[in-house]
């Protein structure tokens, strides 16, 4: 009996390892060890499972708004965006790695000026709301502590991120490539002729003319194809009267938009921080000796209006400085320094809103309309089963008009009708896609409706007989015949321009030029089709340039260029883009085999049934 007992025991014992084992695969706490919380690391940083998922999940969702439809893990993978996430995440370890390494860091102060200034931890005042923070944080799984400890390593990587791209300067031989090719100034003329300065006026063409127009341009003269398309419909539009919306349900909604309704005053503010009171208080009084403005004041704080624009705020948002903000009477004015949620400010009043109210009864029939349009939406929503169960019955669309309140309709449908239920973009995409082999099934309408469809038939793009386009035919065919005769005149004149001048042309000729002078690729001009001005341009000087288009002939003289004009203002900004463009993509590069060599010289290590352990918690 002894040997039984310690046989069963140990093939208990020997169950219970298998079970521990077993468990900590899965990551359970109090077993083999706590539970993995990180998905690898690049040097001694680590890149937690928490800050994989949500930021995995916030890039799946961002592609589900581009896409309008749900990303599962199995789509993410297929398209990458899960090694993207990964690789964002990697650079950012690197960086907070060699941050530490060097001993960038930020103060408690800058961390909280940071989470301070951030809305959505605002309270109904404007001010900073420590229950609203701890809720939001609490929303996404992190503690006040981890949040404040990723805002101080996002400061330090920011440090580390901007000293890389520090003194990063567009080549100077590549900025002037650029501004030669854009901004040269060139100077041509322009003729216009038409079929007044031909020799002879052009006939009316004959029939093999204009049969042979007909048949070289046919597609200009087909019809597309055409799909004849019976459907049944219903919009809320076609129920909003069977709706009853009553009194109190309009006065709840008036309620609860209030806000909407009854605006307090507001005023449209700016503001700016300062470290301390004695600054606030010497930018001050610069600005009332009028030795500066309060747009100097800005830049010269490295600050950009819009980073001290505040919007229209109420006297309840601004806190202790609403009272002496809405005192003010004149827009432009400076008050301060007076205290913010960021430190002691200066405040410029630049308009004032006045208090708005509309009153319930002038609101009634809007929001009457809008609780019987959702009314009429819930309606139909309501129904749809029924208008299901009937369609997989078998029932035609004839039968489900006769037995619901859909409507029954037919369309001759091409790909340029939107009129009627064809001016909706879902009937248009089910319209170019159903067979004769579908069966009608429901689909929903942007405004809530519904409708089926059924293909009835086909008619494929087909030539309009010559009879019934014979106008547009003979107005086409004299048309190319008239180009064809200035095509061959404007040869000729083209080696008598080069060989007289420009002036000399014109006045044999009594024509009137059109001179253009410094123009640059970033022009555009109305007078001079963009291929056109484009061959102008890369053409030598003294050559003729030439087009005809619909009844008219361009003829250009190509004169004389000349270097850009580095002090005008199109120039200069052209200068500036070229400088941000090229100098952010520049840094871009420093930034990029930065951070590579930091992982290489760093290492990077990843724990796959971690990573694994993570996508199986996402849909």
């Amino acid at each position: 009996m002894a040997k039984k007992n310690s046989a069963q025991s140990i093939l208990a014992w020997g169950m219970m390892i298998l079970l521990i084992a077993g468990l900590g695969g899965f990551g359970i706490d109090s077993f083999l060890g706590s539970r993995v919380t990180s998905i690898g690391s690049v040097g001694d940083r680590q890149i937690s499972t928490q800050s994989y998922a949500r930021a995995l999940q916030s890039e799946m969702r961002a592609v589900e708004q581009q896409i309008g439809q749900p990303v599962t893990i199995a789509f993410a993978q297929q398209v990458g965006i899960d090694q993207q996430v990964r690789a964002q995440l990697i650079t950012q370890a690197a960086l907070e790695n060699e941050a530490g390494r060097i001993g960038i860091s930020v103060g408690d102060e800058n961390v909280q000026r940071t989470v301070v200034g951030i809305r959505a931890f605002q309270g109904p005042t404007g001010n900073f709301d420590m229950d609203a923070y701890r809720f939001a944080l609490q929303n996404v799984g992190q503690s006040p502590a981890e949040f404040e400890e990723e805002v101080r390593r996002d400061a330090a990587r920011g440090i580390l991120q901007a000293a890389t791209a520090a003194g990063v300067e567009t080549p100077d031989n590549l900025r002037s490539a650029l501004l030669g090719f854009y901004a040269m100034r060139h100077n041509f003329t322009l003729f216009t002729l038409t079929e007044a300065n031909l020799p002879a006026p052009v006939a009316d063409p004959e029939e093999p003319a204009i049969i042979a127009y007909y048949a070289a341009n046919i597609a200009d003269f087909t019809a597309p194809e055409t799909r004849s398309i019976t459907y049944a419909w219903l919009t809320p539009e076609m129920v909003l009267d069977t709706v009853e919306v009553d009194e109190e349900s309009i006065r709840a909604l008036y309620e609860q938009r209030i806000d909407d309704f009854v605006q307090p005053e507001r005023r449209l503010v700016e503001r700016l921080v300062f470290g301390s009171d004695d600054e606030a208080q010497a930018a001050k009084a610069r600005l009332d000796a009028g030795e500066i403005t309060f747009d100097a004041l800005v830049e010269e704080r490295g600050l950009s209006l819009e980073d001290a624009d505040m919007g229209d705020v109420s006297e309840a948002q601004l806190g202790a400085a609403g009272a002496a903000v809405f005192g003010l009477d004149n827009a432009g004015t400076v008050v301060g320094p007076l205290p913010s949620n960021l430190g002691p400010a200066l405040f410029r009043m630049n308009a004032i809103l006045n208090a708005q109210e509309t009153p319930f009864e002038d609101a009634r029939d809007e929001l009457r309309a809008e609780l019987a349009g959702d009314g009429a939406r819930r309606a139909i929503q309501d129904q749809q089963e029924g208008f299901d169960d009937l369609l997989a019955g078998g029932a035609t669309l004839e039968q489900l008009a006769e037995e619901t309140p859909m409507q029954l309709g037919t369309i001759e449908w091409t790909r340029d009708t939107n009129e009627g239920i064809a001016a909706y973009s879902e009937f248009g995409t089910a319209a170019a896609a159903v067979s004769a082999d579908d069966f009608p099934e429901l689909a929903g309408l942007s405004d809530g409706g519904l409708f089926a469809i059924r293909l009835d038939s086909v008619t494929p793009p087909t030539p309009r007989p010559i009879e019934d386009v014979r106008e547009a035919v003979v107005a086409g065919a004299r048309v190319a015949a008239v180009d064809a005769a200035l095509q061959s005149m404007g040869q000729t004149l083209s080696a008598d321009l080069v060989a007289e001048g420009p002036e000399t042309f014109g006045e044999t000729r009594d024509l009137s030029p059109e001179v253009f002078e410094n123009i640059t690729r970033l022009d555009r001009l109305t007078q001079v089709p963009a291929t056109m001005l484009e061959t102008i341009m890369a053409s030598d000087v003294n050559t003729p340039v030439m087009s005809v288009a619909e009844g008219r002939l361009l003829l250009v003289y190509v004169g004389e260029t000349e270097a850009p004009d580095s002090a005008d203002e199109q120039t200069e900004q052209l200068t500036g883009a070229i400088n941000e463009q090229i100098g952010q993509a520049l840094a871009q590069d420093v930034f990029f085999y930065f951070a590579s060599a930091l992982q290489a010289e760093a290492g990077i290590t990843l724990n796959q049934p971690a990573i694994d352990a993570v996508h199986a918690t996402f849909p």
